[in-house]
Parts: structure tokens; sequence; C-alpha cells
């Protein structure tokens, strides 16, 4: 028995996507770890760059992340090691933990953001016709 709705689902749509999502994801995870950072360091400095007007706490971290507080405390301190990051404490509230970019992750952002620019604009097209094939619609038409 089929259930209802089952039948309009493009189950090769959504493994398109998937894996054009996988591959941005593969080419990320690589030009982390040529430039000497691991992926999820990458990750969280491009978290802390993109929040420019606001300061970004660990539970802030936390959440953009994904992960758990403790989590996001660990990977702080090893962003701290690194000389990513400086952390220091909210003068308001001792508890809070606040996390700034130094001039040498500010660098790195940049290499790094300028090659997934680059690696985007080239999968623009394959990007944007499995989203539209996996949401039902066909690329460059408007419902």
């Amino acid at each position: 028995m089929k259930r209802k709705g089952t039948s309009a689902i493009d189950y090769s749509a959504l493994a398109d996507f998937r894996f054009e999502i996988r591959r941005f994801l593969n080419f990320s995870e690589g030009a982390a770890r040529e430039a000497g950072i691991e992926p999820q360091q990458h990750q969280a400095l491009l978290a802390i760059k993109g929040r420019p007007k606001i300061d970004t706490t660990v539970g802030v971290l936390a959440e953009l992340m994904q992960i758990r507080h403790h989590s996001a405390v660990e990977l702080s301190r090893r962003l701290e090691t690194r000389g990513w990051i400086r952390r220091s404490r909210n003068g308001r509230d001792r508890r809070e933990v606040q996390l700034h970019l130094t001039p040498r992750a500010e660098r790195l952002l940049v290499k790094l953001s300028l090659a997934h620019r680059n690696e985007l604009r080239a999968a623009k097209p394959r990007l944007i016709r499995a989203l539209a094939r996996g949401v039902g619609r066909r690329a460059g038409r408007r419902r």
C-alpha cells in the first residue's frame, strides 16, 4: 500500500542534490586541510567571522555549529592554542566567553574564502539544477 504523497517523491533528484552538497563539502574539507586547519576549525572561524557586529560567545558558536556547548568549549580551546582566536570573558557576565579572530585567522579566512567562492561559482549551475529538481521545479521556471 502506497503512502499518500510518496508517488511524487523524486528520489533521484534528492540523491543528486545531496551528492552536490557532499561534493562541495568534500572540496571544503580538502581545502581546509591543505591550508593546515581542520574542517571543523575552519567552519568555526567562518561562523565567528560571519557575525561581525555581534560578539560570538561559546554558546553562540555551539548553536551555529550545531554541537553541544562542551564541544564548543573544547573547540574554542583548540583554536586558541593554535593561535586562530582569542577568548575573553565578558565584563558584565564573567561566565560568558567571547571569541575573537586573530589577524592570522583573518588572513587564512581570506585565502580559504576566495577558494570556496570560486568553487561555488563553478558548482552553481549543478547546485541550482539539483535543488530545483529536489523541490519539484525545473531550473529557471517559477511558479
